[in-house]
C-alpha cells in the first residue's frame, strides 16, 4: 500500500523552454515570417519537426520530417534554430535531448493585406552657388499589413 503513494523520481532532468508551451508559442509567433513564394502559391499547412537541444540549452540539429516546400521548411528551420531553452541541472550528466514540434503556415485573411504608395516631391528651389547633394524630388512608398 505504501508503494502506491509514492512519487515517481526523475533522474534526469531535460531541457525546458523558459515560460513554458505558450511562451513558445509566443516566440514561433513573433519570429516567423512567411515566405513570399508561399505566399505567391497560395500555400499552407504544417511542418513537422525534429531537434536536438543539448544539455546547455543551445539546438545543435534540427531536421525536417514532413514538410511543404516553397521556403516554408527553411523558414521552420530556421526559427528552431532561434530558440533557446534553459540549462538542464543533473548532477555532471551531460543529457541531449530529442524534441519534436510542428509549425503552422496559415495565409493571412484575404482583406487584411494592405499596400499603400505615398509620393512626396519637395518644391524646387532657385538654383545657389552650391549644388543640391540629392535631386529635388524624393520618391517613396509605405507597406501597411494588417
Amino acid at each position: 500500500m505504501m508503494m502506491e503513494n509514492k512519487k515517481e523520481k526523475k533522474f534526469i532532468n531535460l531541457p525546458k523552454y523558459p515560460g513554458g508551451k505558450s511562451a513558445f508559442q509566443e516566440f514561433i509567433r513573433k519570429n516567423l515570417r512567411y515566405p513570399a513564394e508561399a505566399l505567391e502559391q497560395r500555400i499552407e499547412g504544417e511542418v513537422y519537426l525534429k531537434y536536438r537541444v543539448n544539455g546547455l540549452g543551445k539546438v545543435v540539429d534540427v531536421r525536417v520530417i514532413h514538410g511543404l516546400g516553397h521556403g516554408c521548411d527553411e523558414e521552420a528551420i530556421r526559427v528552431i534554430w532561434l530558440l533557446k531553452y534553459e540549462k538542464a541541472k543533473n548532477r555532471g550528466l551531460r543529457v541531449t535531448a530529442t524534441m519534436r514540434t510542428k509549425i503552422n503556415f496559415k495565409l493571412p485573411p484575404a482583406g487584411s493585406l494592405t499596400i499603400n504608395y505615398v509620393i512626396k516631391s519637395k518644391p524646387s528651389t532657385p538654383a545657389k552657388t552650391e549644388t543640391p547633394k540629392s535631386g529635388g524630388q524624393t520618391y517613396g512608398y509605405t507597406i501597411t499589413i494588417g
